[in-house]
């Protein structure tokens, strides 16, 4: 695998840096992370063609740009990646409504399925697609060596509207598979959050898709309130510091889930993923240090099942992560870097919504607040 990287800032693209032997000619995969607004502004997609004629380019908006061991904002990030042995194959699909989520997925898995399958990545609309059904419909479709991971894209901190492209310029209301064949090729994945629990944990007793109306029974804003005491002023805001712990049955894993917004009329909380009736839920609290030391977790995890560093890793954290952390937000992209060391090369984005497994051999889920890598080595 070679690879090379070049960012577009100050008005400027910049080759930043590239493999001894990378031949753009050849390169099969690129991936590009940027500000939305640039890319209503720009012809992205025609600049990156004109330097990969041959690749599949996978474009999407983020909510912060990772590149090396920093975070940008206002910045295109492109990963071109020449593998050896690897073959890389894509798929696209248009939704416009929430509802086709998980028949989106379907034809997905179904487009990318054969023999030597052993990875798919999903970078998907942030704002339309109901990313809890996109993840299960994958977990349903794919065989159990295939491992899935991704994200959701981002818009900053505006949740005005996201855009992905595949072989085109990005727009809004798509989903894309990227599946990685062969046997030569190592994945590795890890996912961490960070956060502290607090409080009994209770049951969901009325909620439709990602809102939330009632736990146990209070209504759920009040509850809410209730535990977070003083901050409770601060809200919507504040619910950044204080997102929910989810486990969907009693035997399920927990995943966190953000709070997008609240209703004062309906003491009811959105959140950027599904939150069904009966799942359980724990309340949590921001925990800097914490939040900082999962970031190293995940990268130990990726590298869990391989016995020497990777060539590239991508990181895929969660703007809420971002905003909670403010000017300590590059430390979890350092203390990554540290755990992969200097050859690795890292890109990535801030989501709205992580997709990985919690632990090696277990089927995706979509997270919030976590950070999630996913590392690609060629033996």
């Amino acid at each position: 695998m070679k690879i090379c990287q070049s960012t577009y800032h100050s008005d400027t693209w910049e080759s930043v840096r590239i493999d001894e032997g990378f031949s753009s000619e050849k390169a099969q995969l690129v991936m590009v992370f940027g500000e939305r607004k640039l890319f209503e502004q720009m012809d992205v997609y025609s600049k990156v063609r004109e330097n990969f004629p041959k690749a599949e380019i996978v474009i999407n908006s983020t909510a912060g740009e990772i590149f090396d061991a920093g975070v940008e904002t206002q910045t295109i990030v492109v990963t071109g990646i020449e593998f050896e042995e690897t073959i890389i194959k894509t798929t696209e699909i248009n939704i416009k409504d929430t509802s086709e989520s998980y028949q989106s997925a379907c034809q997905i898995v179904e487009a990318l399925q054969a023999d030597d399958l052993v990875h798919i990545m999903v970078i998907s609309d942030g704002g339309i697609v109901n990313g809890s059904a996109l993840v299960r419909a994958l977990n349903e479709h794919t065989a159990s060596h295939v491992t899935v991971t991704g994200g959701l894209a981002g818009d900053d901190d505006r949740f005005e509207k996201t855009l992905v492209g595949l072989n085109s310029e990005p727009t809004e209301g798509k989903i894309i598979g990227i599946g990685f064949y062969g046997n030569k090729l190592r994945i590795g994945h890890g996912t961490m959050g960070g956060w502290d629990v607090f409080g009994p944990e209770r049951e969901i007793t009325k909620s439709q898709y990602n809102v939330l109306y009632t736990i146990g029974d209070k209504p759920a804003l009040e509850l809410y309130k209730e535990y977070l005491g003083k901050y409770a002023k601060d809200l919507p805001g504040a619910a950044l510091l204080f997102p929910l712990s989810m486990r969907v049955d009693a035997d399920a894993a927990p995943v966190v889930r953000t709070i997008l917004s609240i209703d004062e009329k309906q003491q009811s909380m959105t959140f950027a993923g599904e939150i069904p009736k009966g799942a359980l839920i724990r309340f949590m609290k921001a925990n800097f240090d914490n939040l900082l030391d999962a970031s190293s977790e995940a990268a130990e995890n990726a590298l869990q099942s391989l016995s020497f560093k990777p060539e590239l890793a991508i990181l895929i954290s969660c703007v809420g992560r971002r905003l909670v952390l403010g000017y300590r937000t590059e430390e979890e992209v350092e203390a990554a870097r540290e755990v992969f060391g200097p050859d690795t090369f890292i890109t990535g984005f801030y989501s709205y919504g992580e997709i990985s497994p919690l632990m090696a051999e277990a089927k995706c889920d979509l997270h919030n607040q976590t950070m999630t890598i996913t590392t690609f080595t060629e033996i």
